[in-house]
């Protein structure tokens, strides 16, 4: 497994306790992520898009609300709502990571994590927000596979 998408999971894993514990972000922070990270890149990436991805919530389930129009957006699957949370946290807020591989990375997780039509439902919404966010000049990412732009580092959590 990646670097990458064991940060990826422990950051679900943690985004999931924090949704239904509320417990103080800190420690959620410690006891999901800190305790299980072997390394500190893993550390790093794990914590900032975890707590990247509860910063920006309200903004991040706006998008969600906007492409899941045939959908009552509480009956959305917890984990379902979770990973696009966050894949849509890497498009706006990790500008060095390229959109596909987001994507890519969230169907994949949706597949050990969540529902058998899941993938499917994320992609489809994740390539729909993506397009949206070109369109309005919202997705700044530069570099080898990445959209010319301006760069975006990612945020210092």
């Amino acid at each position: 497994m990646s670097t990458r998408r064991k940060a990826r999971e422990l950051a679900l894993c943690a985004l999931y306790a924090y949704e239904f514990s509320k417990n103080p972000l800190k420690q959620v922070e410690e006891e999901i992520i800190s305790d299980k990270a072997d390394d500190a890149e893993i550390l790093k990436f794990a914590g900032s898009l975890f707590k990247s991805t509860i910063k920006h919530g309200n903004e991040l389930d706006e998008l969600i609300k906007i492409k899941a129009l045939n959908w009552d957006f509480n009956r959305i699957a917890v984990m379902d709502k979770l990973i696009l949370r966050m894949a849509i946290c890497e498009f706006l807020r990790f500008g060095d990571i390229p959109p596909k591989v987001s994507i890519d990375e969230a169907i994949e997780i949706s597949k050990k994590y969540s529902t058998e039509k899941s993938g499917k439902f994320i992609n489809g919404i994740l390539d729909s927000v993506l397009s949206d966010l070109r369109k309005s000049d919202r997705l700044n990412k530069k570099g080898r596979g990445l959209i010319d732009g301006n760069t975006r580092k990612s945020e210092p959590f």
